[in-house]
């Protein structure tokens, strides 16, 4: 049998290849393994796995770019629309009046420390304020306060790896998830200091999560309400068109989704308001088209 070390990139022989994963550590004949653009954590025996060539590495790669591409082009179209709307609705028609406006800060908390580079990268192209935090899920619940109380954020993004076994259980069990419970525990905590849902809005799960709990905990959004697998990206967009809306309008849930890779099989949530407000005169350091990002990474 070949030696697998941790960080190579593998599928599974017994799901006939059909993911991509990391391997984060290998235990005895056992190894545990992160999906490299899907936020799913799962065990597998050794000899199980098989390396990725470089050739087939490199084809899953560039279909994933596409998608990931895609994904972006329409959250820009949707975004060059609705900036057009709000450049007439606050100038109330001159479009030569210039405004400032406030952005949302985003707090990030990622259970995965790749997905979260990944995220304020995209964070950044989308202009948008963020502090991103490296923490394990089972750590989360225990962090939240704190972290809210310092940071103050309008939005919490709650996400890392999960999974759902059905030997440990039917779906509405929450102890057949991996990490669902404390992604709960974590929104619940947030929402003892923040209980309105529309001043912080909260998104939280990762593949497969157990959504119902999520949302009755306290989240606007969260996943998986079919329990599948979803993209690594798709919590970004999710806080993107709440920052971008503005604070006078409702976020459908459908709009919510709609720019995301998963879409309504793996996200869901409810109508929530908007958090983008708009001022005037005009403050010469703010920069309208980047709304000023900034990002922090711990």
């Amino acid at each position: 049998m070949e030696r697998r070390t941790a960080g190579e990139l593998v599928t599974r022989k017994s799901y006939h290849h059909d993911l991509l994963f990391r391997i984060a550590s290998i235990q005895g004949e056992k190894a545990i393994l992160h999906g490299e653009d899907i936020r799913l954590e799962a065990d597998a025996p050794v000899a199980d796995l098989v390396k990725v060539e470089e050739r087939d590495l490199e084809k899953r790669r560039q279909k994933g770019k596409e998608q990931e591409e895609f994904s972006y082009r329409l959250f820009r179209q949707d975004y060059q629309l609705m900036k057009e709307k709000r450049d007439y609705q606050s100038t109330g028609g001159y479009q030569y009046t210039e405004y400032f406006q406030l952005p949302a800060r985003v707090l990030h908390l990622d259970g995965d420390q790749t997905y979260l580079r990944k995220c304020i990268e995209l964070y950044q192209r989308m202009g948008l304020q963020v502090h991103g935090i490296h923490l394990n899920e089972k750590e989360m619940p225990f962090q939240i306060r704190e972290l809210v109380e310092k940071i103050q954020p309008d939005i919490i993004v709650i996400t890392g790896h999960d999974s759902f076994s059905r030997s440990k259980g039917t779906k509405d069990d929450l102890r057949a998830y991996r990490h669902s419970k404390y992604f709960a525990e974590t929104v619940r905590e947030a929402r003892k200091i923040v209980p309105n849902l529309d001043q912080l809005v909260i998104f939280a799960g990762a593949c497969q999560s157990h959504f119902e709990s999520l949302i009755r905990a306290g989240a606007n959004f969260a996943s998986s309400p079919k329990r599948i697998n979803i993209h690594a990206l798709d919590p970004v967009y999710i806080a993107a068109k709440i920052a971008y809306t503005p604070f006078m309008e409702k976020v459908s849930v459908w709009d919510a989704l709609r720019n995301t890779m998963t879409g309504e099989k793996g996200m869901g949530g409810v109508e929530t308001r908007g958090l983008l407000r708009t001022g005037l005169p005009y403050l010469p350091q703010e920069d309208d088209e980047s709304l000023g990002s900034t990002s922090t990474e711990e």
